[in-house]
This record gives structure tokens, sequence and C-alpha cells, in this order.
């Protein structure tokens, strides 16, 4: 299992926020799927070692050298790169399904949030085009506020691709940021729901979820649910239901790795029965309203569990206001475990 303590969200006074999601997270990078970070990595990490091992040996130890001496850096607030967040790629990501954000109540710039994100999906798709990019008008509908999605710290470990997705910024400190204007988005569900996620799907893993409840309660941060409609029209899995050889698997895996590795599959280029890309389906991520916080150095489990019921009743209530409008049937409602 993981731990939340140093990078992201600047410690939680002891609690592992592995209780969130049994994993660690910093912030989420400018790509488009899990198979891009995956192959991404693979040739960040094969191209150190064959210059490692060949004539540009010097240069690549040098660079180890730096790693080490960099170590903290994605700690300590990362790289933001307001250029890359504007790249003309994720305006062509953003059509493909196409993604759209949802304003429902202004927030006010003067304070930090918590972004709660819900479902996981498989890829997240509908965060990282939302907050990890401009493609949708994050900075025009909320002016004032600054996006981070959390992401796993394994990534940041790897050669070369570590200092890439670091210019999508990090969040060690974000919820304690003085004046304000920081957005911590979280995937609630985390790994462990992606394993759910599959056309028609609407479970939700939270009611265990409580690490996110005591982090804004410690810092006083605003809490924000946020329900994206279509995250999980995207792949289909192969059959997993609990109980199964194939979920022992994975969450066995899981457990050893940090990552989940739902079997999915969708299109293909040319094809529309098979492939690894994702179908053509439209995602609309919906901002709810503030649930203000105050700030709690010593929450009880009490109030931890207060605010989390607090938090469970919006999300609910935002979900049946809206699911109409986004292709959802009357009679289907989130299913919370």
């Amino acid at each position: 299992m993981g731990d939340w303590r140093g990078p992201a969200l600047g410690g939680l006074g002891g609690q592992s926020l592995g209780e969130v999601w049994g994993v660690s997270l910093q912030v989420f990078p400018p790509f488009s799927s899990k198979e891009h970070v995956g192959g991404q990595a693979q040739c960040c990490l094969a191209l150190f070692l064959l210059a490692l091992l060949g004539e540009l040996w010097l240069p690549a130890l040098l660079y180890a050298a730096w790693l080490y001496l960099d170590r903290e850096t994605p700690a300590r607030g990362g790289r933001r790169s307001p250029w890359v967040r504007r790249w003309a790629v994720w305006r062509h990501f953003r059509d493909y399904f196409p993604i759209t954000l949802v304003k429902t109540a202004p927030l006010d710039p003067s304070r930090n949030y918590l972004f709660g994100f819900h479902p996981h999906g498989v890829l997240v798709a509908g965060a990282f085009g939302n907050f990890c990019t401009e493609a949708t008008g994050f900075g025009e509908l909320f002016p004032g506020l600054t996006p981070h999605l959390l992401m796993l710290p394994f990534w940041f470990r790897l050669p070369l691709f570590r200092d890439y997705i670091m210019s999508g910024g990090d969040v060690s400190y974000l919820l304690g940021h003085e004046g304000g204007g920081q957005v911590a988005v979280i995937a609630v569900g985390g790994p462990p729901e992606s394993l759910e996620a599959r056309p028609g799907a609407l479970t939700l893993q939270i009611l265990s979820r409580k690490g996110f409840i005591k982090a804004a309660l410690q810092h006083g941060a605003a809490l924000v649910p946020v329900f994206s409609f279509g995250e999980n029209e995207l792949f289909h899995q192969v059959p997993n239901p609990r109980g199964s050889l194939v979920r022992a698997v994975q969450e066995r895996l899981q457990k050893l790795m940090g990552l989940a590795l739902p079997l999915f599959h969708a299109r293909g280029v040319f094809q529309y029965s098979f492939g690894l890309l994702p179908f053509r389906r439209p995602i609309h991520t919906v901002v709810g309203a503030p649930i203000l916080v105050p700030r709690t150095p010593c929450p009880s489990h009490q109030a931890i569990d207060r605010l989390h019921a607090t938090y469970l009743e919006r999300l609910i209530t935002l979900f049946e206001e809206h699911k109409t409008k986004y292709g959802v049937p009357p009679e289907k409602h989130l299913n919370l475990i």
C-alpha cells in the first residue's frame, strides 16, 4: 500500500493517505490514456538505458546524479507549464469524445478546494481533459483557480519521463497554500474503481474513503463533488465479477504494484469492433457547489464521518439532478460501496 504523507497535499498529520485509495498520489501527467502513459514511460526508460550502456554513458550518468539531487522536486511544486496545458493537441483530444465542463456554482478564488472526481473510469479521461488542460475552458469558467490532478508517484521514478510529466505541476503543499486559488482534483475511487468501469456501470467505491475528508478538514479546504457523465462508457471490460479468478488476480497485482490492470477493449483505428482506442462517447463533467469546511487541525472521527455523510448527500443530489440531461435513465441510481 502506498502512503500519502510526504508528496501530495502536504501531509495529513501522520495519517496515511493510502486510506483514501490505498495508493500514494501526485499530479496527473498530460497524457490521454493509460496505454500512452505506459508506452511513453517505457520509451523514456529504454532511451536512458541505451545511453547509459552506450557512448553517451557520461551524460546519462550525470543525469542519474541529477535525478538524485532533484528527487524531491515532485513534492515541492514540480515545474508547472501553462504552455503545455494549452497545446493544440488537447483540443483534438477534447473533440474526439467530445468532453464538456459544466459549472453549477461560482467558486471563490480566495479559497482552496478539493474536488472529488467520480467515477474513475478506465482512463480518467474527463478529469484529464478538464483539469490537466485548458481545452474545455477551466480558466474561463473558474477564474483565479489553478487545478491539479493527482497521480501515482510511481511515474516520477522513471528517467526522462518524470521530467516531462512534471510540466503538469504538483500538489505537495496545495491545500495549505496561502491566499487560496488552488484546486486538488482527486479520483476518489482510485485504481480499484477502474475495475468496475464498463458501459452503464454506476458503482462508486467511496463508503470507506475518508482520508480526503480528513485532508479537507485539516486544511480548511472546501469540498466539491464532481460527477463525469459518460466516463464509464468509453471501454468494455473482460467480465471480472467480485469473487472471480480474474478479479482475484487483478486485486493481487494491484496490491503488489499499486496499479490496477483492467482488461479493457473498445475500437480500433479503422474498425469499430475491437481495439484499444476508446469509443467516441460524450463526456459531461459536472462540477457541483462547494461544501465549506472549517479548518480543524485534529478532526475527530465523528467530525470526519459527519462531513463524509454530507459529501455523499451532495454527490447523490448532483447526480440525480443532472442524470437525465446526459442519458442516464431516471430509474438508475448510484451504487455506493
